[in-house]
């Protein structure tokens, strides 16, 4: 059975955009064997220190991450594409067991099959430490809000 995840590249503004706005949701939802599906069986990923290969080591380290990243919230904005890749920054919010809350920023440059299915990933993340009061992340992103400007409202500076 082929697996398909439509837009396919190459790309365009539009649908670069539209993938971005995919990515943001699927991950939105904490799923990580939903999310999982967005990569091809042997995708190849760097996150921060960590690299993985294939689906079932990508859904593990997310099931672990959001054991850890308790009400996760992302924000994910293009930032450049060509035929078959896309970058993108990005920040999330999220606390810990302890219930600190910490704002990760970061950046993604993504290479896709040609089934729109992301065949490698590299990720390079920062974390600050954030009081609950400097929250600007709550919840997914309207859907009104596009993903081609600002991570948000202008209330999101990468700052």
């Amino acid at each position: 059975m082929s697996e398909d995840r439509p837009p396919h590249p190459p790309f365009t503004r539009a649908t670069a955009l539209a993938k971005v706005r995919a990515a943001e949701d699927t991950w939105n939802t904490r799923d990580p064997e939903r999310v999982a599906l967005a990569y091809t069986p042997d995708t190849r990923w760097r996150n921060r220190d960590t690299f993985l290969t294939g689906r079932a080591e990508v859904t593990a380290f997310l099931a672990a991450k959001w054991q850890r990243e308790h009400e996760y919230a992302l924000r994910k904005e293009l930032w450049a594409f060509g035929d078959d890749r896309i970058a993108v920054r990005f920040q999330y919010e999220w606390h810990d067991a302890d219930g600190q809350w910490w704002r990760s920023y970061g950046n993604e440059l993504w290479e896709f099959d040609a089934h729109g299915l992301m065949r490698r990933r590299e990720a390079s993340i920062d974390d600050v430490r954030i009081d609950a009061a400097q929250r600007r992340i709550h919840g997914p992103r309207p859907a009104d809000e596009p993903v081609d400007g600002p991570t948000g409202p202008e209330e999101l500076p990468l700052h």
